[in-house]
């Protein structure tokens, strides 16, 4: 499931993040990058709509953790552009994601159940360790406990896909695949969306407050 979270929530405060707390984000951020063209890949050749709303799971968290590592220690104004964004991109996504379920259901199409069940189980098996990695963080501040709230929703959304490739192997019919990826995607839109309204808002608020400053 996309986190949604903004990049001020995903680490992307003023100040730099230690260096143990950057290595955990590079090396999510290379897990979540790897997963997302695995599972694109792997959806396009596997016929699978759910697998490839997941990788827009992934491409969401890549997002949030490039962001985070590249405007650490910048202003609010380049933290909103950035966030800015990685929302439209996410949103043009989800649509992407939406229409192909559409096609999907109305096409009748088949994956291939084995294909998502086992993609399925390297990305869950993916996230479970970078939550792991996480774990210390998860009673911390706002900022890093949102990271590893990410990476564990992310594994619940994994073992939604393992369901669809159930669902498809025991009802022989793409029903339950077209379902999950229209949910998966559904979320991936709302989270862009979300980050969307919170960046205009950071920009009107960093505005007004320049604006005081230069009328004091």
């Amino acid at each position: 499931m996309a986190c949604g979270c903004d990049d001020s929530a995903c680490g992307g405060s003023k100040d730099a993040p230690d260096p143990r707390w950057r290595r955990a984000l590079w090396i999510a951020l290379a897990v979540n990058a790897g997963f997302f063209l695995v599972e694109l890949t792997a959806g396009v050749a596997a016929g699978s709509a759910a697998l490839q709303a997941d990788a827009l799971d992934f491409f969401g968290d890549a997002a949030n953790y490039g962001v985070s590592l590249g405007v650490a220690g910048r202003t609010l104004a380049w933290r909103s552009r950035a966030a800015a964004l990685k929302g439209a991109t996410m949103v043009a996504f989800a649509l992407w994601v939406l229409g192909n379920a559409a096609w999907h259901a109305w096409a009748g199409s088949l994956p291939r159940p084995e294909v998502m069940g086992l993609v399925g189980l390297g990305a869950l098996a993916a996230n479970a360790g970078v939550a792991a990695m996480l774990y210390r963080d998860r009673g911390g501040e706002a900022n890093r406990r949102s990271v590893w709230l990410c990476a564990r929703n992310d594994a619940i959304g994994n073992l939604a896909v393992l369901l669809a490739a159930a669902g498809v192997f025991g009802t022989g019919a793409g029903w339950p695949d077209a379902i999950v990826a229209a949910v998966m995607g559904g979320l991936g839109l709302q989270a862009g969306v979300s980050i969307l309204r919170q960046a205009r808002g950071e920009r009107r608020a960093e505005a007004a407050r320049r604006a005081a400053l230069s009328a004091g």
